[in-house]
């Protein structure tokens, strides 16, 4: 004769007692600290990029091209404006390209202003080595 187990309907297994040890009770779970370690986290990387930033980072130096003219086989004029520090000066980057993109030329020009002078004009003469297509500014910094 053989006996029939009704199943239980229960999600948890059922394990025969003593035969695996004593069972652990799930740990407790702590969301508090779990949210407090990830805002302590996210303030620390907040520092770390607004320190980074104001070290690297220098959005006072905004420079704009007015014109490029005068294009010969050996030159082309850049006009550009610069936005300085007050009574600060700069280093800006000045490149030529040809037609294909090439670079035909590339200039570091140092721009002063002076006192109480935030928006300087500059016009530059760029000498290159190939009839270039066109002229610009790569970037400016603060000089070295």
């Amino acid at each position: 004769m053989t006996e029939t187990h009704a199943t239980l309907p229960s999600d948890t297994p059922v394990f025969p007692s003593g035969r695996y040890g004593r069972r652990r009770t799930p740990g407790r779970r702590r969301p508090v600290l779990t949210a407090l370690l990830a805002v302590a986290v996210v303030a620390a990387l907040t520092v770390i990029s607004v320190r980074l930033y104001r070290q690297y980072g220098d959005p006072a130096y905004d420079v704009q091209v007015i014109s490029y003219s005068d294009i010969t086989d050996t030159q082309v004029v850049v006009d550009f404006r610069v936005n300085l520090p007050d009574g600060g000066s700069a280093v800006c980057v000045l490149r030529a390209r040809d037609h294909a993109g090439a670079e035909v030329a590339r200039e570091e020009v140092p721009v002063t202003g002076e006192a109480g002078q935030r928006h300087l004009t500059v016009r530059h003469r760029l000498a290159t080595s190939a009839r270039p297509f066109i002229g610009e500014v790569v970037r400016c910094r603060p000089p070295a």
